[in-house]
């Protein structure tokens, strides 16, 4: 619920999941809650959790979209073994999960959408955000790739529903990838660097239209 004197601002919509895999919490979605409700680039920023579970997150997540219709997406997952912030470039149209999600489902080798294409890219300006994480003096990199569980299951969906959804196509969206916290594993990142990473990488967001390095020329 957004407090009446925000519910005004355009709205930046970021996610995280809920603990999966036997751990306790997740980062991705205790980043979110940290930004929930504040104010970056004169937008408001509405946090969310997903259930780590293959088909209910993108069903939550289009509920979100409907109703609340952002500017701006950017989903969070936990990737452990990755030592900073992961912009993610590609989402692919498969699901192989290695281990079971929250709800006991396992896919394996089968597309998110039937008829979608193989693959979507971010429309989030991602090099022009890693070099604003970076500035802030925080470890992150552009990802290839989002894996084939969850996360890149609603990474795909997402896309699709930015492209094909005539209701969200004033939208952009991504995601982006979190490491463990100091008492999870190694690599980390403090959640207070976590955060400041993404308030750095959604304000540069707002304002960066086109894929650019700050000060220099577009990215080909």
């Amino acid at each position: 619920m957004l407090p009446d004197s925000q519910n005004t601002l355009p709205l930046v919509l970021l996610t995280g999941f809920d603990a999966f895999g036997g751990d306790a919490l997740n980062p991705s979605w205790l980043a979110a809650q940290a930004l929930d409700g504040q104010i970056i680039e004169g937008h408001c920023v509405l946090a969310a959790q997903l259930p780590t579970v293959f088909k209910t997150s993108s069903k939550q997540l289009t509920a979100l979209l409907q109703q609340h219709r952002p500017v701006l997406v950017l989903c969070l997952g936990l990737a452990g073994g990755r030592g900073g912030l992961s912009l993610e470039r590609v989402a692919i149209n498969i699901q192989d999960a290695r281990i079971a999600d929250n709800a006991g489902t396992q896919p394996i080798d089968l597309p998110i959408i039937q008829t979608g294409p193989a693959a979507y890219f971010s429309t989030l300006p991602i090099k022009a955000m890693l070099q604003a994480i970076t500035l802030a003096g925080l470890a992150a990199e552009i990802s290839q790739t989002a894996g084939t569980f969850v996360c890149n299951h609603v990474f795909y969906s997402l896309m699709h529903m930015l492209k094909t959804n005539r209701k969200f196509r004033h939208a952009r969206g991504g995601f982006m990838h979190v490491p463990y916290l100091p008492d999870q594993g190694f690599p980390n990142m403090p959640i207070e660097k976590i955060v400041q990473g993404l308030r750095a990488a959604i304000a540069c967001a707002l304002f960066t239209k086109t894929d650019v390095l700050l000060g220099a020329g577009s990215l080909n």
